[in-house]
């Protein structure tokens, strides 16, 4: 008998929801973005798609280690709607910003993003310490992103 296991249920809403929500950036915002000047030092921009994909499978296998713990109770219901959450705050990071032309909205995206991931990740250590490491990757890299985009508005005073 086959099985659908909690990890390709959360796998695959991560990567139904990027799709769909990467799919919303509007022409103009990403022409936008493209001719915005750049901090010297941000010289692995194309691996950054990369990067995300990574951050999100390990925050989508996080989810499914919390949900293994005690399937369809409503704590774990609770935690997978912290885990939407997230996923939608930082899916939001890039048609908002494009939409708004506006550097600050998404480093203020970025930090809320990074300030729920960080909860999360205290939260789901009584649960499992297991799914708090696989939410590493996200408090490593979102604050670089942030500080990344927040650093650009600084070079693009009048994108900000």
């Amino acid at each position: 008998m086959d099985v659908i296991r909690p990890w390709m249920v959360t796998v695959a809403i991560a990567i139904v929801l990027g799709g769909a929500v990467g799919s919303i950036a509007p022409p103009n915002g990403i022409r936008w973005f493209n001719r915005l000047k750049r901090p010297r030092w941000l010289t692995f921009e194309k691996l950054i798609p990369i990067i995300w994909t990574f951050v999100f499978v390990c925050a989508a296998f996080s989810a499914a280690t919390v949900w293994n713990r005690d399937p369809g109770s409503s704590r774990i219901w609770t935690f997978m709607g912290v885990y939407l959450l997230l996923e939608l705050v930082t899916l939001a990071y890039n048609p908002v910003m494009l939409m708004r032309r506006s550097l600050m909205t998404g480093t203020i995206i970025g930090g809320i993003g990074f300030l729920i991931g960080l909860g999360l990740a205290i939260a789901v250590w009584s649960i499992d310490p297991k799914a708090t490491f696989l939410l590493v990757p996200y408090l490593i890299w979102t604050p670089i992103g942030t500080y990344t985009t927040w650093a650009m508005a600084k070079l693009n005073p009048l994108d900000t």
